[in-house]
């Protein structure tokens, strides 16, 4: 669920807003085991989702750049493959939301991610969708992602996307993040999370690489989670699907870690609804909107 303002509207925001926050930092940044609501945290942590994606194209490096200008350092991207093995950037399995792949390659219907080299899906263009400011914006591989999340010093939720399109797509993930150094103990103590809505991928995750944080997407019933506290770190919910005494539940295990399970929620793009999910006591919000969200819910908690 992704609503765009109009780009005129984005900028103009955007702007007011880089001129109002410069140099604020994110809610409970320093450590992402640190719940929210516990002494010495502020509040939620605040993820931008896709990137700052409601003022720059999503999963783009813009869209990781602007996160970074408003004063975010934790991001969310998407990772899927393409066709000769390498990793990219992008949320859909095919690339026609997001790019211009209709008019490179018109008789490729229907686009699947999969079915393109990374040479082709290099040659589209994946920011005129969002707005003209962003013509020429490309899909990134997953490495070029890493590079410029490195550089900005920022922190990486990462979601491997539709696993079940891309058989041994978590163990390629992870020998790419240990070639460019994201495996080391600072990333993984507190600079990555790596999360999927399939259970089946969390746990290969969490078998392969028992020291990584791991989340999984989803809901489950009260009754089940212990069994995801066996695997999993955070359970990573809907905001419409949650209430305080089920983020309340979770609170109530000890992940594989040995420390208190942690509930960030998503898509929170709204003041109204972020203190909501802030008053259930969530731990962090993933959000296309990070400035309005962290606007909303700074302060929020004993500090």
């Amino acid at each position: 669920m992704h609503v765009r303002p109009s780009a005129a509207a984005a900028a103009a925001f955007l702007g007011f807003a880089l001129s109002a926050l410069s140099g604020t930092a994110t809610s409970a940044a320093a450590d992402p085991r640190s719940p929210a609501g516990r002494p010495g945290v502020l509040g939620p942590v605040v993820y931008a989702h896709r990137g700052a994606s409601a003022y720059a194209p999503e999963n783009t490096l813009a869209s990781v750049d602007t996160a970074m200008r408003l004063g975010f350092d934790w991001v969310e991207n998407d990772v899927q493959r393409t066709g000769d093995g390498e990793l990219v950037v992008i949320h859909d399995d095919t690339l026609a939301r997001t790019t211009n792949v209709e008019e490179v390659f018109p008789d490729r219907a229907p686009w699947r991610v999969r079915d393109f080299t990374a040479a082709e899906i290099a040659q589209l263009d994946a920011g005129s969708w969002f707005a003209p400011a962003y013509a020429g914006a490309r899909v990134p591989t997953l490495r070029e992602y890493l590079a410029r999340v490195e550089r900005n010093r920022q922190r990486l939720l990462l979601e491997i996307k539709k696993p079940e399109l891309y058989p041994g797509i978590e163990a390629q993930t992870l020998e790419l993040l240990e070639e460019t150094g994201w495996l080391d103990a600072d990333h993984v103590q507190r600079r990555l999370v790596v999360q999927s809505f399939s259970t089946d991928t969390v746990h290969i995750v969490h078998e392969l690489r028992p020291n990584l944080l791991t989340a999984f997407l989803g809901t489950p019933k009260v009754a089940d989670l212990p069994k995801y506290a066996a695997f999993t770190d955070r359970i990573n919910p809907w905001h419409t699907t949650i209430s305080a005494e089920w983020v309340a539940a979770v609170h109530g295990l000890a992940g594989p870690h040995g420390r208190t399970m942690e509930v960030d929620t998503w898509i929170v793009d709204d003041a109204v609804t972020a203190r909501k999910v802030r008053g259930m006591k969530v731990d962090g919000i993933i959000t296309n909107a990070p400035d309005v969200v962290r606007q909303a819910v700074i302060g929020g908690f004993a500090h």
